[in-house]
């Protein structure tokens, strides 16, 4: 529903992110007439956000379709976002933690009801590309959601992505409790089948968790009983990565 409440400035400013998280939910391109259904707009004002984004580079229009893709300045904040928060300094320490475990480090912060990685194999820093994942169905989205005292699973959208998502609000609650008593979190083919995770909390200087460390791997190079050293190992490593992403200036 269209917002009221808010200034009306405030409305189209919130409208035009609206539209743009609707091509990192629903696809890489979209008309008026789907933004308008997403979004319960009018299609007339579906039509001017998307031209006053494409007019500002965060959209373009297909000349041939109409349709509406992302455009250059989200790619530009995605470099940004990789240099502002000094992720280039971490490109050896990921190396070394491949090296050491054998496994596709990666690392997250949280968006809303996703986790967003923001380093490893899923990023291309060049072109500004990030991967969303769901918190429910992800070892990293587990870790950000358990240290987070305000998170609520029953106010989460627990879609069904593989037969061992955990979909019901009370399940999720006792994981991320067993994921607060051992200090890390696991991921087995809840979000990718045949796919197993391992990941563990950053704190800041506060102590409070910024960003999550995965390690990730294919089921059949990662077996469960490696869970817990796998564990320990980014554990190791963590203290490495809060100097010098989570330093005591943020």
């Amino acid at each position: 529903m269209e917002e009221e409440s808010r200034p009306a400035g405030s409305q189209a400013v919130v409208r035009a992110l609206r539209v743009l998280h609707c091509f990192r939910d629903h696809g890489p391109e979209l008309g008026a007439t789907d933004i308008a259904r997403l979004l319960d707009l009018r299609t007339s004002t579906a039509h001017r956000l998307a031209r006053t984004l494409v007019s500002e580079g965060f959209l373009e229009q297909d000349a041939v379709t109409s349709r509406y893709r992302l455009g250059a300045a989200v790619a530009e904040l995605g470099r940004a976002l990789y240099r502002h928060r000094g992720l280039y300094r971490i490109e050896p320490l990921m190396e070394s933690l491949a090296e050491a475990t054998g496994t596709r480090p990666g690392l997250a912060i949280r968006s809303g009801s996703r986790a967003v990685v923001i380093a490893g194999e899923a990023v291309d820093p060049e072109a500004g590309l990030s991967l969303y994942i769901p918190l429910h169905a992800s070892a990293m989205g587990k870790v950000l959601l358990a240290w987070d005292p305000a998170a609520d699973p029953s106010r989460l959208e627990l879609e069904p992505l593989t037969a061992g998502t955990i979909t019901d609000p009370d399940r999720l609650r006792a994981e991320l409790e067993r994921v607060r008593a051992r200090g890390y979190a696991v991921n087995d083919g809840e979000f990718a089948e045949h796919k197993r995770t391992v990941a563990v909390p950053l704190v800041d200087a506060v102590g409070q968790v910024r960003m999550a460390l995965a390690l990730r791997a294919d089921a059949a190079e990662l077996p469960v009983e490696r869970f817990p050293e796998l564990a320990r190992t980014a554990q190791d490593f963590a203290p490495a990565f809060q100097r010098l992403l989570l330093h005591p200036a943020e």
